[in-house]
């Protein structure tokens, strides 16, 4: 499993266009093959930030899910609306099952 999170930063004028498209991507994302968990939250400490966290199956639906055309235009509406570029982080997440 890979477990991705991703933040943007909007600028006051920009947040809830920002926000809108954010809650489209992250409800047509949970409908992709490999898609565990796919949410946004608001920053409680900077409101102006979203957050992204997502878990996928593995590299190669995440690959896919990056490379959907919505997901593209996402990105793209998302470096128009935003005050700061975006960040993403993947990473990997070994499962073990503990008895107890």
């Amino acid at each position: 499993m890979l477990v991705v999170t991703g933040s943007v930063t909007a600028r006051p004028e920009t947040f809830e266009a920002l926000l809108e498209a954010a809650l489209e991507h992250v409800r047509r994302s949970r409908l992709e093959p490999g898609c565990l968990s796919h949410s946004v939250h608001i920053d409680c400490e900077d409101p102006m930030r979203l957050f992204f966290y997502e878990e996928w199956e593995d590299r190669a639906a995440l690959d896919v899910h990056f490379a959907v055309p919505e997901s593209l235009a996402y990105m793209k509406v998302a470096r128009e609306l935003a005050a700061s570029g975006t960040r993403v982080r993947i990473l990997p997440v070994a499962e073990r099952k503990h008895d107890g």
